[in-house]
């Protein structure tokens, strides 16, 4: 069960907490290089003056707080610095950042971040099908916010789960625009009085893609702006540790009792697609070798063009040349390359079958 606590000067990670206090000096207190990926939603610097009202003249629930208000995009630039360089100590080498913003601040928040040494991989663009109207009309609708995904540097070998943002996607390359409804319903958290609990609170599947893409299993996330705690709850959800910081009191205690009740995943529900190049290599020989191709038996392309006869060693021989299954699909197409698990295929009761299911056999047998 999470619980508020204080942050404890370079203790161990306080995993699946939210502490209270300032998020710089919280993060400044925590190990460094200990975290794998921090979703970071500061305030955004709105600059909001005089109230905003709908045309049947109701007050419109802006967020006009203390804490998204500051003197000068100055001390909001020597702010966003501060939390950027802590977030930059904390995360491991391979480790990544998303940080999200609207107009007023994102571009602000990226050259500080560049400057500081973070590499940019996509900016994303949340696009919101349900965005709140441009009630005064002077200008567009203001109808998304921009994500950016950064590595801790240009060379972080940083978790992208490409094969399961395509899964995701209905089999297509999932795009960095990203169309999303904003919190409504019975996920925006409420007080007593039927008010917004937080004002920006975050809908969980925005945090569900932004999780499931660049993080894995028992992973750490941090959110040092954790408001009503939506990273938290997904985190938890996707059996991912999370450690939200988080000043206010009551947006602490709203956002503990929210992920209270979160039932996490069970470990078998958290397995997603996984990318080719992550699975196991199986050289051509192994297949040989276990029997499940004879020496001597002849391989052919899907069009039965072309014939190669396998060898003891795993080699194929074709009329003139001898190699490997790529070395030879790709001699007798006169290709440069050809991708041998993909082009030749041994026959069955007098069916083609790739011979990729058999290296997809001994892969499903080293996992077990």
């Amino acid at each position: 069960m999470p619980a508020i606590e204080p942050a404890k000067p370079h203790s161990a990670l306080p995993l699946d907490r939210i502490l209270r206090g300032d998020c710089i000096a919280l993060m400044n207190s925590l190990p460094e290089a200990s975290v794998d990926c921090i979703f970071a939603d500061p305030p955004y610097n709105l600059q909001l003056n005089g109230e905003l009202r709908r045309p049947n003249d109701s007050l419109v629930d802006a967020v006009d707080d203390a804490w998204d208000k500051f003197d000068s995009f100055a001390s909001y630039d020597t702010f966003s610095e501060a939390w950027l360089r802590a977030a930059h100590r904390l995360l491991k080498p391979n480790g990544a950042l998303w940080v999200i913003g609207s107009y007023h601040n994102i571009f602000r928040v990226g050259a500080k971040l560049q400057d500081i040494g973070f590499w940019m991989l996509n900016d994303v663009i949340w696009r919101k099908s349900n965005p709140m109207p441009n009630f005064k009309g002077r200008r567009f609708t203001n109808a998304h916010e921009t994500l950016i995904w950064c590595s801790k540097n240009k060379d972080a070998k940083y978790t992208f789960n490409y094969e399961a943002m395509k899964a995701l996607n209905d089999d297509l390359q999932m795009r960095s625009d990203w169309l999303i409804p904003i919190c409504a319903g019975g996920e925006r958290l409420r007080g007593e009085d039927g008010g917004k609990t937080h004002p920006t609170q975050k809908p969980e599947a925005l945090l569900h893609r932004v999780l499931l893409s660049s993080t894995k299993p028992g992973d750490v996330v941090l959110d040092p702006f954790f408001g009503s705690g939506t990273t938290g709850a997904v985190a938890k959800r996707l059996g991912r540790h999370w450690i939200g910081l988080e000043r206010d009191e009551a947006y602490a205690k709203a956002a503990e009792r929210r992920i209270r009740t979160v039932q996490p995943m069970a470990p078998d529900d958290l397995d997603v697609t996984r990318s080719k190049k992550e699975e196991p290599r199986v050289p051509f020989g192994s297949v040989v070798e276990r029997g499940l191709l004879n020496p001597g038996t002849v391989l052919t392309d899907q069009s039965r063009r072309y014939t190669a006869k396998v060898r003891a060693d795993g080699s194929l021989a074709c009329a003139d040349a001898v190699g490997s299954i790529h070395k030879i699909g790709a001699h007798v197409q006169g290709a440069t390359a050809c991708n041998g698990w993909a082009f030749w295929h041994f026959v069955v009761e007098g069916e083609l079958r790739s011979i990729d299911l058999l290296r997809q056999k001994i892969r499903s047998e080293m996992a077990e």
